[in-house]
């Protein structure tokens, strides 16, 4: 088990959110793009201890958490297709509680009483792929992975081939321009029969009916797919609006009538305990459905407070998926080894004798570091109970110490690294022990160079991990910079890349091609790529957006090193940014090696100003606004919301860049600051006369 959140130190909790992000990030890729290698139900379990500690320690948010993250960056060669509105995933409960919780906030956030029924329309959530339907003029024109959320692969002839996506609407009543979500899915018994023909053709066979879906969509022949028997279930739009309908459950209806197949187990809640009810009963009867479901769906039924409650960065707060509990298996433990990650960590991870635990076999299980080694007493030989319960890597829960072989002894955890022998320091407070190698440690360096050319961070297209592995090893690139001056070198050298094994004229002439593509790169990017401490994608969107150049950034950080400096207030209104991660970035560029890496880098790269986002012309587009007091007319978190659908950037502090205070009853230090600084200050009721116009 994972050390108890309530245990944690800020330190700990720190390193912790670090490795959550990391993983979860990883999976995610594996989840949407390939085959995963753990079960939605288990993987949620890290969504939920990531949860935990960002609640007990918000100031230590990374804003690249799964909890401000939709799905993964596209791979493959299907087109690009930009949703008209964001396919978010959902917010997790994993107990009875949860419900209750999620009641709750909806009546905190909507202001209304415990008297007033909120009524919950329930679903069994689909463990299938996401898809999303376009149909113009009653004709179905365009289908859709969910992809990152706001992009997402054309597959529109694949989704053809399923019989339950109509291919035409013929009611007057369906509108001209419509979009219909839903998942695909594969029943059990197609799934069964599919696997033995595969098996009787020797092909490789499908882990699980997601898979086999997933699979399948992604086929580039449609006539492939044709030939899976791959099943529809709507439960969705990307706007209510063109269908004139005022509950969830009227939509619905709505979609039966026209033709799509809806869950027929879906049902209307008055009360939590009759939501929870139909969950235990599902969760028994979860062995006998057709298909796999991975646990319940609520969803507010009535559209205008959904409409209200709108959305947080990646779900909506309508609505809650309600899981199912993980599964266990007993395996051995046949070694334990230790992996230096791109920040020096080190990390024990068990070798274990390959075991299936909920259809996937499981031969690794993260042991997360030495006191937890210590702490169950696990050793090599012994039998343990392992948990897909989130991580990419399963962890292992407990020793069977009846089992444990009579001449085992404790594991030792190694003081030097592993990879370059540099000492291996555990500082004070903190749970990792870390590899004081730097730049030396090639297992360091050459993960950093990994991350810079990554997908999220500059997409070097074809500079895959053995390439930048192989290329730090053999000393053609060592610092970012390396990597733009890697064509000329080889052009130069006696033994250039297409002479080497594995490459060719072609191949090395498309990586020199790629990398001379990405010598102009967005500021948001190139903030991620640098991998500064607790700085992730969502992080550094909001670095860019409030700085909006790399110039103006750099002295910001620069200046900010004074904690009296108002550029130091500035970095911390910015809402998501604590002390945390201030002191992350200050000490990023207070630090004189990393100046010069930026210097050289820079004499290679251009990097772009961010471009505004466009939020119209209304009084608060582009402009920060803090509240403070009580608001009498909706609750903070309300406001919040609609100052951001205006444009306006909501910032947790009152610095000069500030344009607005909105204060209410009892507004506090924040409206005297705003004086001091001569921002302008509205009260609740002229704020709200300026927002509606």
């Amino acid at each position: 088990m994972n050390t108890s959140v309530s245990y944690l130190t800020e330190k700990e909790a720190k390193q912790e959110l670090a490795r959550l992000a990391e993983l979860i990030a990883y999976h995610d890729r594996l989840y949407y793009f390939q085959e995963p290698e753990i079960s939605d139900a288990d993987y949620d379990l890290l969504r939920l201890r990531n949860k935990e500690i960002e609640e007990k320690f918000p100031h230590l948010i990374r804003e690249d958490s799964p909890s401000l993250r939709v799905g993964a960056p596209l791979l493959g060669p299907f087109g690009k297709v930009v949703h008209r509105q964001g396919m978010l995933s959902l917010d997790n409960g994993f107990e009875d509680q949860d419900v209750y919780d999620f009641i709750d906030r909806v009546r905190r956030f909507l202001g209304i009483s415990h008297e007033m029924p909120i009524e919950l329309v329930a679903e069994p959530k689909i463990d299938g792929l996401a898809s999303t339907l376009q149909y113009q003029d009653g004709g179905f024109s365009l289908g859709a992975t969910r992809g990152d959320g706001t992009e997402g692969e054309d597959i529109t002839q694949n989704l053809k081939t399923i019989q339950d996506v109509p291919r035409h609407i013929e009611f007057h009543d369906f509108p001209a321009l419509a979009e219909i979500r839903g998942e695909v899915y594969m029943r059990h018994k197609d799934f069964i029969e599919m696997n033995a023909e595969r098996e009787a053709q020797k092909l490789p066979l499908f882990a699980n009916p997601r898979n086999a879906a997933a699979g399948s969509l992604r086929q580039l022949d449609p006539r492939i797919t044709a030939q899976r028997p791959l099943k529809f279930f709507a439960y969705a739009c990307d706007s209510y609006a063109p269908f004139h309908v005022e509950t969830h459950w009227e939509f619905l209806e709505k979609l039966k009538r026209w033709g799509f197949m809806t869950n027929p187990l879906a049902k209307v809640c008055e009360t939590a305990e009759e939501a929870l009810a139909y969950y235990h009963d599902l969760e028994e009867k979860r062995a006998s459905l057709p298909y796999d479901i991975d646990g319940i769906v609520y969803k507010v039924n009535r559209l205008d407070w959904q409409n209200r409650l709108g959305v947080s960065t990646r779900a909506p707060r309508w609505a809650l998926a309600h899981k199912f509990p993980a599964q266990k298996a007993q395996t051995l433990v046949n070694d334990i080894f230790i992996q230096v990650g791109r920040t020096g960590t080190l990390t024990p991870v068990a070798d274990l004798a390959p075991v299936t635990v909920g259809g996937v076999v499981v031969s690794r299980a993260t042991l997360h570091n030495e006191d937890e080694i210590a702490r169950k007493d696990i050793r090599v030989g012994d039998t343990v109970v392992i948990q897909r319960a989130g991580d990419v890597i399963p962890q292992v829960v407990q020793v069977i110490l009846e089992k444990r072989p009579p001449n085992s002894v404790p594991f030792s955890f190694p003081h030097t690294c592993p990879v370059c022998g540099s000492h291996a320091v555990r500082l004070p407070g903190e749970v990792a022990r870390k590899c004081m190698g730097g730049l030396v440690c090639s297992a360091q360096a050459a993960l950093r160079l990994r991350h810079f050319v990554s997908r999220d961070a500059f997409d070097i297209e074809g500079f895959g991990s053995k390439h930048v592995d192989a290329f730090y090893k053999e000393g053609l690139i060592k610092t970012p910079a390396d990597i733009f001056t890697l064509e000329k070198k080889e052009r130069e050298s006696p033994s250039p890349l297409q002479s080497r094994e594995g490459w060719g004229e072609l191949s090395a002439n498309n990586l020199f091609r790629a990398i001379e593509a990405r010598r102009r790169i967005p500021l948001h990017r190139f903030v991620y790529a640098l991998g500064i401490l607790q700085v992730g994608q969502a992080t550094a969107k909001l670095i860019a957006r409030h700085y909006m150049s790399y110039q103006a950034w750099k002295e910001a950080m620069i200046a900010a090193k004074d904690s009296e400096s108002d550029a130091y207030a500035d970095l911390l209104s910015i809402d998501g940014i604590g002390p945390s991660v201030s002191t992350d970035l200050i000490a990023f560029f207070d630090e004189p090696h990393n100046l010069e890496v930026l210097k050289a880098l820079l004499e290679q790269v251009i990097v772009l100003d961010e471009t505004p986002v466009d939020v119209g012309k209304g009084p608060f587009a582009n402009k920060s606004i803090v509240f403070t007091g009580t608001l009498q007319h909706m609750t903070r978190q309300e406001a919040k919301v609609r100052a951001e659908a205006l444009g306006a950037k909501v910032v947790s502090s009152v610095s000069p860049k500030t344009n607005y205070v909105v204060v209410g009853e009892s507004p506090g230090s924040k409206a005297k600051k705003a004086q001091e600084y001569g921002v302008q200050i509205l009260t609740e009721e002229e704020w709200l006369e300026k927002a509606s116009h």
